[in-house]
């Protein structure tokens, strides 16, 4: 009876593993990119919520801006340089997110001359707060 019990045991074990590894299949399970704290993000009650895609071709930048709140950006293809008054540019590539800081003066470039760059850009406002506010 024992070896009985000892194989009933196993064979249980190895039927609750496949079951459970049958139930694994196809249940897609999120990777994480980017887990960063930061500060200046809208206190208020309500929050504006915006998802955005811009398109480099290659040589292309952003208007000289800045952003009221941390505004997060996805590399989908290519590489993006963030220049930001006082600190050394940051290159984020294909695959990459950043956190683009509030308050501080930026450009976006595409600074290469064979590729085109795409971005998803995720931002969290206060209701009406423009996307950016140039700088002239």
């Amino acid at each position: 009876m024992n070896k009985y019990m000892s194989f009933s045991l196993a064979f249980t074990v190895l039927l609750i593993s496949l079951i459970a590894t049958a139930q694994e299949r196809g249940v897609v399970k999120p990777l994480l990119l980017l887990s960063e704290i930061v500060q200046g993000m809208p206190k208020g009650e309500r929050q504006g919520v915006r998802v955005l895609t811009a398109n480099f071709q290659r040589g292309d930048k952003t208007m000289f801006h800045t952003h009221r709140f941390p505004v997060t950006v996805y590399v989908l293809e290519g590489a993006f340089t963030l220049e930001m008054d006082g600190r050394e540019p940051v290159m984020v590539k294909t695959g990459q997110a950043m956190v683009m800081p509030p308050h501080v003066k930026m450009t976006g470039y595409n600074r290469s001359s064979t590729e085109s760059l795409r971005l998803v850009i995720f931002s969290v406002s206060d209701p009406d707060t423009p996307f950016l506010d140039p700088i002239h």
